[in-house]
């Protein structure tokens, strides 16, 4: 029985961890179509965070193309002042400008502490146009 009980006490921990997963969304807001060639050309897009970790002092974004990956679109490092969103223009990028038609864009954040510690990652796309 004590087994069982145990048993049932790891499972509820191991689900509560996984439902406060540091996680996030972006909305592109209202970029201009295709400015990229000239580096920080456009403002950062809005990003709505969820359970993002006690500790966080910074969170890094960096953009990439999931169909050209190596083009450096870059991204940028904000500080984490405890609000759940990170309003566009907190930092410039290369814009996403696809060839052709349209992409899948993949933005990852890292939250890391004062030290510069990755204390969680997380990942969101989006196609655009």
């Amino acid at each position: 029985m004590r087994v069982a009980a145990s048993l049932v006490t790891a499972v509820a921990v191991l689900w509560a961890g996984q439902a406060s997963a540091f996680d996030f969304s972006f909305n592109w807001g209202h970029i201009p179509k295709c400015t990229t060639g000239r580096p920080g050309s456009v403002p950062s897009p809005i990003f709505k965070l969820r359970s993002v970790p006690k500790g966080t002092a910074t969170i890094r974004f960096r953009m990439k193309d999931l169909a050209v990956p190596a083009y450096p679109h870059g991204g940028g490092k904000v500080r984490y002042s405890g609000k759940a969103t990170i309003a566009a223009g907190a930092f410039r990028y290369l814009s996403p400008c696809p060839p052709g038609g349209r992409h899948t864009y993949e933005w990852t954040a890292e939250a890391r502490d004062a030290a510069g510690k990755v204390l969680a990652r997380a990942t969101a796309s989006r196609r655009y146009p």
